[in-house]
């Protein structure tokens, strides 16, 4: 019987105690097994260029993950992109488009569309064709690539990996055992280790963690973020500021990697959620779906019900039965390394002032 996704976690994790719990966990580990063995093989042949990287002719600033998701990078993304087009970069965000049919977008692109009207988004399982649409027909000058740290074949000017505070190495597990997508070793690809959700953990917490990822990465900058709720939106646009919803009793759902996460989110905004339903990363809400939700709504004393953004775009209604639905628009501040990261980022974008016969690949 397949495991929803706060039974996985818990079982990972360890937080699921008896002989049940620790009979499913020896399983996962026999299938740890052979998917190290192939993550591994594959990262040889890159390694040993067996597997061809191409490399385009703009920047290439990748933004990707240790673990399964959850990190919070679409902020991240949207912080990158709206930084470059202030510096007047033309920037085009690339992606896998996980989740969805050939020509569609998925939450994260509907996301970013609302957040970032005058930044392209192209999608394509072919992240190197991806980019040569972002290059030849939309005329960008830099990429950022959402979730590339596994997607080694294009070639990146600046490798970012994002650790979540909450869990920043998978409980040192690979899939299914585990969060971790790949050994914790293959941090030292990156140049950039951002921790985020900093502020959920002491500082003792960060130093150890900052501590490790100095070990694995020694060369790679290191900075922390915080995910900073900006506004309540509705499915219609509409805003709201964050004070009127302060202190009132709430029910919050969330599809997403890191419900936790969200959890510790509203939790600091002052409210009071009484109850909390969790869905799988990515779900695509079912019309069966929503009726469940306006019906467990209808059946709570709540002045709302709240989600994250990317569950908004995905449910498209501004009420779920008698109660408003509001997303809470997250944006990104960086607590500390901000101005090492700007400077890095126009390292990498500096060829872009050059002329085109002095660009790499011209």
């Amino acid at each position: 019987m397949p495991l929803d996704a706060a039974t996985y976690r818990d079982l990972v994790s360890g937080t699921r105690r008896g002989i049940g719990a620790a009979t499913v966990r020896a399983l996962l580990r026999l299938g740890e097994i052979p998917y190290t063995w192939a993550v591994g093989r594959r990262n040889r042949q890159f390694d040993r260029g067996a597997r061809e990287i191409v490399r385009v002719e703009v920047p290439v600033i990748s933004v990707g993950n240790l673990t399964l998701g959850g990190t919070g990078k679409t902020p991240f993304v949207a912080w990158i992109a709206r930084h470059l087009r202030q510096q007047d970069v033309r920037v085009t965000i690339v992606s896998r488009g996980y989740g969805v049919s050939a020509g569609a977008r998925n939450d994260e692109a509907l996301e970013l569309e609302q957040r970032l009207p005058d930044v392209p988004h192209v999608q394509n399982r072919d992240r190197v064709a991806a980019a040569r649409v972002a290059i030849d027909e939309l005329d960008c000058q830099a990429i950022v690539l959402d979730d590339g740290f596994q997607h080694r074949r294009l070639a990146r000017d600046l490798d970012i990996v994002l650790l979540d505070a909450l869990e920043p190495f998978g409980w040192n597990h690979l899939v299914p055992r585990g969060y971790l997508r790949e050994p914790r070793a293959n941090l030292a690809r990156a140049q950039v280790v951002a921790l985020s959700r900093a502020d959920v953990v002491a500082a003792e917490r960060r130093e150890e963690i900052r501590r490790e990822a100095a070990r694995l990465a020694p060369h790679a900058l290191w900075i922390e973020t915080r995910h900073a709720p900006e506004a309540w939106l509705s499915a219609s646009g509409r805003e709201l500021p964050l004070a009127e919803l302060a202190g009132k009793r709430v029910a919050a759902l969330a599809g997403i990697g890191n419900p936790a996460g969200f959890r510790h989110t509203l939790a600091t905004s002052g409210l009071e959620v009484v109850e909390f339903r969790e869905f799988p990363d990515h779900h695509a809400f079912s019309r069966d779906d929503v009726q469940s939700l306006i019906a467990w709504a209808d059946g709570l004393d709540v002045a709302a019900v709240v989600c994250t953004h990317k569950d908004l775009v995905k449910l498209g209604v501004d009420r779920l039965g008698r109660r408003p639905l509001w997303a809470l628009v997250i944006g990104l501040e960086i607590l500390a390394g901000e101005p090492e990261f700007a400077a890095r980022l126009a390292e990498v974008t500096r060829p872009i002032a050059a002329p085109a016969s002095n660009r790499p690949g011209a």
